[in-house]
């Protein structure tokens, strides 16, 4: 296999991968991805896979997370993807693997020497998996946790009033009765919290662009700051610079895949946030035998059976069997006569749209273009664009069913009755979309965003209080710089907190406390005691409205600090929070229930914020196994800001191991420069004795940007 490129890094230990043609160049970034994140790309693989019992731990935890993926099957039919490629498509695809395997081959890494791991070859279907399993373990898996929430708070008897005030405008269609006889095998809580499981790491984001005309230098401006786990190593993302035939794409890329999926070229930016888009719905399905009954036609229909086979290391093999029909897997067993849910993941099914368009992306050259080629993509993000021409855009992607009217997807419906079905999928134009609007800027924070479509593929958005912040920042203000957006994304004002204040304030006690957050600014910065004193209060209100008027304290005590429910989903507690009335209050006021939550909360000695808000940065393989001095492990990092900063700083439990929402990477472009501006949490590579491990995480922690230039401000370092 012969080498068709040329790799180099920058004096930041950025690789560099030259070539004559974009075959070549794909090449490059395939061994580059190889040889720099080697361990983290096969890791993802064996995940992916379901293999991790079979190469890294025959644990009963371990299992489950096998199950978890085989269930999943995101490597289903990937040749129905690769079909659907045109044949440079496909060349430049087979060329990534090709370079994976020069890298993989040239030097394999050397914790799966120690595992006894020897990695098949990297192909095509190994990117369709990849690619599949990013655009769901975001936000996607936690829709569809939210909704599985739904049933068990209807069968833990939750009065439908309250449920209408938690979910509203999402209920269409709701039988009660119905659901309480369904079968729930995997529980949103474990029977000795009698509620939710804890959910796995998920993500959020910001991005906004602004307009040439709100800006110093005249051409627009594009920030971007993915929050992802930052208490990881290494970092979900690997920055790169690919150059071909003199033409630069440059950004961040996620190893396994080809392509640049937030950057830039000289004509064209663009950056991601999740979008809360629902593409994912369950059915009731009422089985027997091993068939699912149809009223239509008044039968009994079989299920598709899939048998997989988990290999578990010194232990015997465990088979598990998947039960599939048109509206996914069913969660059960359709020999044991029941109701039983069956859900479908609709971006999960294709995959092809996504990789066209990461192919086609360096060599567009207009936001226009960006935007009809983005929209296709089949998971759900929302994209900024801006160009050379001045031009800033938005479009909402995923492939988002079409449901029967009144119907938003976020409740389990009868699978019986044929209405109920998907009715084909919404097109890019009916998605929310906004190219070059009247206010010179747009900014996306994971908010509700359907306003700007034709059709509501958002049902449980994230709260809007980081987008309100950015849209005031840029509003107030005009001749932005690159400074002013990197000073930006450091945020650490709280709407949220302001809104919840005005309510709280006239009611606070005459006490030290008290006084401290009468004074509050409401900026989570690490020498806050305001911030901590509030999240104090915030948790007892929680525990008030929702714990005892509620589901019971020590489901909230749970969800809180286990799972990613009251991260993602605040909007829809916090609208009952600060209503002037509600049926959740008990027959309380809600000046009471604040008296009562602040009385119960201010009681404790202030603590400077940063105190409770310290991590440690774990390696994904061997994290915690082994001592500190061994330097595989770095930290602890110190999460300033809250949950609804602009600076998100939440820290949590998530499947029995902390997590984070932080920015993992922040970075920013000026079109009228070449460069784009960033800091990583982490550094380029993933090998714990090379330079660039954490290269860039003192950058990260201070606020320090560093400059990617497409020729590296004339340093060539060797690569690797």
């Amino acid at each position: 296999m012969q080498a068709n490129f040329s790799v180099w890094r920058c004096q930041n230990g950025i690789p560099h991968v030259e070539a004559a043609d974009v075959v070549g160049m794909y090449q490059g970034q395939g061994y580059v991805h190889a040889r720099d994140r080697g361990m983290q790309l096969l890791l993802m693989r064996i995940l992916g896979q379901g293999r991790a019992s079979e190469f890294l731990d025959a644990s009963e935890e371990m299992l489950a997370v096998d199950t978890f993926f085989r269930r999943m099957n995101w490597g289903g039919n990937p040749q129905k993807v690769l079909d659907a490629l045109g044949p440079e498509e496909r060349r430049q695809l087979e060329a990534y693997c090709e370079g994976v395997n020069m890298g993989l081959k040239e030097k394999l890494p050397w914790e799966y020497k120690l595992l006894g791991y020897r990695p098949d070859p990297w192909s095509p279907d190994d990117v369709v998996l990849l690619f599949r399993m990013v655009g769901y373990l975001t936000l996607a898996q936690s829709q569809t946790e939210v909704e599985r929430l739904l049933v068990e708070m209807v069968q833990a008897g939750l009065p439908l009033e309250r449920l209408e005030e938690l979910f509203p405008g999402n209920l269409e269609g709701l039988d009660v009765d119905l659901l309480k006889r369904v079968r729930l095998g995997e529980r949103i809580v474990p029977p000795d919290a009698l509620w939710a499981i804890a959910a796995p790491r998920m993500m959020a984001s910001n991005n906004w662009v602004v307009s040439g005309r709100k800006t110093a230098s005249g051409k627009p401006i594009l920030a971007n700051d993915p929050h992802l786990e930052a208490n990881r190593l290494p970092n979900v993302w690997c920055e790169l610079v690919l150059t071909c035939d003199e033409r630069s794409v440059m950004g961040a890329s996620m190893p396994g895949m080809p392509g640049m999926l937030v950057g830039r070229s000289p004509d064209l930016a663009w950056g991601a946030t999740y979008a809360f888009a629902d593409a994912s719905d369950s059915w009731i399905e009422h089985c027997r035998n091993g068939c699912c009954y149809r009223e239509k036609d008044d039968t009994w229909q079989p299920f598709q059976v899939r048998k997989e086979t988990v290999k578990r290391k010194k232990k015997p093999p465990v088979e598990i069997t998947f039960y599939e029909n048109e509206h996914g897997v069913l969660d059960g067993d359709p020999n044991q006569e029941g109701y039983y849910l069956a859900t479908r993941w609709a971006p999960g099914e294709r995959g092809d749209a996504a990789l066209k368009a990461v192919f086609e992306i360096g060599q567009t050259d207009s936001v226009v273009d960006a935007m009809t080629s983005f929209g296709k993509i089949e998971s759900a993000w929302s994209y900024v664009f801006v160009d050379r021409h001045g031009d800033i855009g938005y479009q909402m992607t995923g492939l988002v069913p079409r449901r029967r009217a009144g119907v938003s997807g976020f409740v389990p419906l009868p699978g019986w009755v044929a209405d109920n079905d998907w009715q084909g999928f919404l097109s890019p134009e009916e998605m929310p979309r906004a190219l070059n609007p009247d206010e010179g800027f747009i900014a996306t924070a994971n908010q509700d965003l359907n306003a700007l479509g034709t059709a509501n593929p958002i049902n449980i958005p994230m709260g809007a209080y980081r987008a309100e912040r950015i849209e005031d920042l840029l509003r107030q203000g005009d001749n932005f710089t690159v400074a002013d957006m990197t000073a930006m994304h450091f945020d650490l004002y709280s709407l949220q907190a302001e809104r919840f204040m005005a309510i709280l304030e006239p009611l606070l006690p005459a006490t030290p406390q008290g006084e401290i957050l009468k004074g509050w600014d409401y900026c989570y910065d690490a020498k806050s005691k305001g911030a901590f004193l509030f999240e104090r209060f915030y948790q007892a209100l929680y525990r008030e409205v929702f714990g005892r008027c509620g589901m019971g304290e020590k489901v909230i005590d749970y969800m809180a600090a286990h799972t990613g429910v009251f991260v993602d989903f605040y909007e829809n507690f916090d609208r009952i929070l600060l209503a002037e009335e509600s049926s959740w209050f008990g027959g309380q006021t809600r000046e009471a229930i604040y008296r009562k939550a602040a009385a119960q909360a201010l009681t404790v000695e202030p603590r400077e914020w940063a105190q409770d808000r310290r991590v440690m940065m774990a390696h994904i393989l061997l994290g915690g196994k082994l001592p500190g001095f061994a330097g595989f492990d770095r930290g602890p990092l110190i999460g300033i800001g809250g949950r609804a900063t602009v600076h998100q700083g939440q820290i949590y439990e998530s499947g029995g191991r902390v997590t984070t929402f932080m920015p993992s990477l922040r970075w920013v472009t000026d079109m009228a420069e070449a460069d784009l501006h960033s800091n990583l949490a982490g550094g380029p590579s993933d090998r714990r004795f090379s330079k660039w491990y954490v290269s860039d995480l003192a950058n990260w922690q201070a606020g320090r940007y560093k400059t990617v230039s497409p020729d590296g401000d004339g340093a060539r370092l060797p690569f690797p």
